[in-house]
């Protein structure tokens, strides 16, 4: 087939990889190392704010889990917004939002002001969840999209460690603690600010436009400008597809569900990564508490990422879902069930490690993939929204109830709860089919005669 007389999504399908793709992975990418970096810092943060302002249990865990519920907020309404006026229509909004409120988190007076920033940033990055997925999934071709849309998540691996990095460099310049801490949390806003502009300058999603707007020669104009004339494809109508969510109900629950219990899972752990290590070495400085949380992202983390997003479209990515699952899980009632694990250093990071490696490969990243490739177009950011927002309760219920089940079941009763989660996970997992290899509108069941009307004329 002459390739421009290929429609637009034949064209988006079988693009090989080029440098269009890195260019719209980087955009995307660079809010999810804000992100994370904004999310994961925090816990860092608390140990120098306990400190300091003293808070009891319930308000420590208030003040490292209410971004993450402010995120329920986030990705739904901006997930809707991104489906009725497009990926384009609120694309930067949700970053300027993040800049202003690191930069109020840094000033807060008190415990309640940090809170009421805090929950702002929250509200930005869960905002950023669902247009940055479906953004890079509807750019991506059909062969390396899980590849695409991990290495965007992947980012998050950036900001897991740089935020220990300046941790440590702002600790070791003898920064007073009240001092530390702000800073911490203000440094925030310049990835922030540095994405505004790169986000306001990518065209509106080619798929959205086509098949949601009816826009198709817009689409394969813009298209045409931003591939710099790598991908053409023919200015002809597909139809316009008016998928209802109820026909997705089941693939809803798959996807919430199963991001919901991991992020309860993972983002009670991780954010109070410097709280355990605490536990489980309670005579280690500060510094030391934050070295082991650096080594601990770095040498289980980071490989973890990387093997995710290079080898899921092989493995298929529901496949590695269930395999994450399995793995941290089993590391996690290890931890748990094994008298001692919790208080002998070496052998709690290397099952802590195992649980972080299986995380990332694995639930951590697919999670994310699988809901930007299930759901119509019509409705795929509202679907990422959804089971994002609902992941981030969860992570804000792990986060909260961390120190209160600590200090009721200990750290082994605590992972020991984690790993329940993890085989809720697992059996949810089951319910989602298995995209990988197809294209975006087959996994998405989106050409189906009651979903797509064409265009008559």
């Amino acid at each position: 087939m002459n390739e421009r007389n290929r429609t637009l999504t034949q064209a988006l399908n079988e693009a090989p990889l080029s440098l269009f793709h890195l260019r719209a992975m980087l955009t995307a990418g660079m809010g999810f190392f804000t992100d994370a970096y904004d999310l994961f810092i925090i816990g860092i943060a608390l140990v120098l704010i306990k400190s300091e302002w003293h808070p009891a249990a319930w308000m420590v865990g208030l003040v490292g889990s209410t971004s993450l519920v402010a995120a329920f907020l986030g990705a739904f309404v901006f997930g809707r917004l991104a489906d009725l006026y497009g990926r384009k229509s609120v694309y930067g909004i949700e970053a300027m939002l993040m800049a202003a409120a690191a930069v109020a988190s840094a000033l807060a007076p008190n415990m309640f002001w940090l809170i009421v920033f805090r929950f702002l940033l929250g509200v930005g990055i869960g905002g950023d969840y669902p247009v940055s997925a479906v953004l890079m999934s509807e750019y991506a071709n059909a062969r390396d999209r899980g590849k695409l849309v991990g290495m965007v998540f992947s980012m998050q691996a950036l900001g897991l460690v740089i935020g220990p990095m300046v941790a440590l460099t702002i600790l070791a310049a003898g920064a007073n603690p009240d001092t530390a801490w702000r800073l911490m949390l203000g440094l925030g806003a310049l990835p922030a600010l540095g994405v505004i502009y790169l986000r306001r300058t990518m065209p509106e999603s080619p798929r959205y436009l086509s098949r949601v707007k009816g826009e198709t020669e817009r689409a394969a104009r813009q298209l045409a400008v931003f591939t710099r004339s790598q991908v053409e494809a023919a200015a002809v109508g597909e139809g316009r597809v008016t998928a209802r969510l109820g026909s997705y109900a089941l693939t809803l629950l798959g996807t919430a569900g199963t991001w919901f219990v991991f992020d309860y899972a993972y983002y009670g752990n991780s954010i109070s990564t410097p709280l355990i290590m605490k536990m489980v070495a309670p005579h280690g400085t500060l510094m030391e508490t934050v070295a082991w949380t650096l080594i601990i992202y770095a040498v289980a983390a980071v490989p973890g990422y990387i093997l995710a997003f290079s080898t899921m479209d092989r493995i298929g990515h529901r496949r590695l879902q269930l395999i994450g699952f399995a793995a941290m899980g089993l590391a996690f009632l290890v931890l748990g069930l094994v008298p001692g694990m919790t208080t002998a250093l070496l052998p709690f990071l290397v099952l802590y490690g195992l649980s972080y490696f299986f995380a990332e490969f694995g639930p951590n990243t697919t999670t994310f993939v699988l809901s930007g490739e299930l759901f119509p177009v019509n409705l795929r950011a509202t679907g990422h929204g959804l089971s994002a927002g609902i992941a981030k309760f969860g992570a804000f219920l792990g986060v909260f109830v961390f120190p209160i089940l600590s200090t009721a079941l200990g750290l082994a009763g605590t992972l020991l709860v984690t790993f329940g989660f993890s085989v809720v996970g697992f059996l949810l997992t089951l319910l989602l089919p298995e995209p990988a290899g197809q294209t975006l509108e087959a996994a998405a069941r989106e050409d189906g005669a009651l979903l797509l009307q064409r265009e008559i004329g």
